[in-house]
């Protein structure tokens, strides 16, 4: 039998699956090496065992990819002059790009677009030479195209670059997504296009520490769990079933 705590499948005193259910939630492109806060709320969205906080702080301490990948951040220094917040998802978004970068699929930068009030983001492979027509247009291709625009009106809230008291959001997530990049490109760096998607896909499921949601939650009933997560659920759902049936067995005979 299967046991259940809070809808979530509670995994015995086995360290070797214990080890493996946070590999596939720490290392795995979908999760993209996030921290360890973000890792245990990715877990705990299906899984629980007792003592996991530690196991998992010990684990993600660690890891040396992220130990040799990651910045140490320290607090601001100066006062915060944030932009007013907004009213509701995508009223009011923060671009940003990050540039020469080495070519791949042709592309040698990458435009940032972040929802400011539920903080998703957009990664999208672009020209360093994108001019504002062609900004424009990428905004209509991959934002008004799946998420509409409730008020049409458009003004710049300019920001010194590299200045994160006025815009520190979209350089958090510049920082996010280039730590996720240096992780998993390849020696050459000329694919990281090909992981886009799936950095995305990982910035926008993790938690955001302030909102305490991932930025998915406004926009679905159901946050998306990791495929490795619903494999390893079945995984052991099936182990437990033959087990089972196996201990039956044994008990019909005797």
């Amino acid at each position: 039998m299967l046991l259940l705590f809070k809808d979530r499948v509670v995994i015995p005193s086995n360290e070797e699956i214990q080890l493996n259910i946070i590999q596939k939630h720490h290392e795995s492109p979908l999760a993209g090496h996030p921290g360890q806060e973000k890792t245990l709320k990715l877990i705990k969205r299906v899984f629980y065992w007792a003592g996991m906080n530690q196991f998992l702080e010990d684990y993600v301490s660690s890891c040396q990819k992220c130990s040799r990948n990651k910045n140490i951040h320290h607090k601001k220094f100066g006062l915060l002059k944030p932009l007013s917040i907004p009213s509701g998802p995508w009223n009011s978004l923060s671009m940003d790009f990050i540039t020469q970068l080495r070519l791949s699929n042709n592309f040698d930068s990458i435009l940032v677009v972040v929802d400011r009030f539920s903080k998703m983001a957009i990664f999208i492979p672009t020209y360093g030479s994108i001019t504002a027509l062609d900004s424009a247009q990428i905004i209509i291709s991959h934002v008004f195209s799946k998420h509409g625009l409730s008020q049409l009106k458009i003004s710049r809230d300019l920001s010194t670059a590299f200045h994160p008291e006025t815009d520190g959001q979209t350089e958090r997530v510049n920082k996010i997504l280039e730590q996720y990049l240096w992780i998993y490109v390849s020696y050459h760096q000329d694919d990281w296009n090909t992981w886009l998607p799936r950095a995305e896909f990982a910035y926008n499921n993790a938690e955001n520490s302030l909102k305490k949601q991932s930025p998915f939650s406004p926009f679905m009933e159901a946050i998306p769990a990791l495929t490795q997560s619903r494999f390893l659920k079945t995984h052991l759902l099936e182990s437990y079933q033959q087990n089972s049936n196996q201990y039956s067995k044994l008990s019909n005979n005797n």
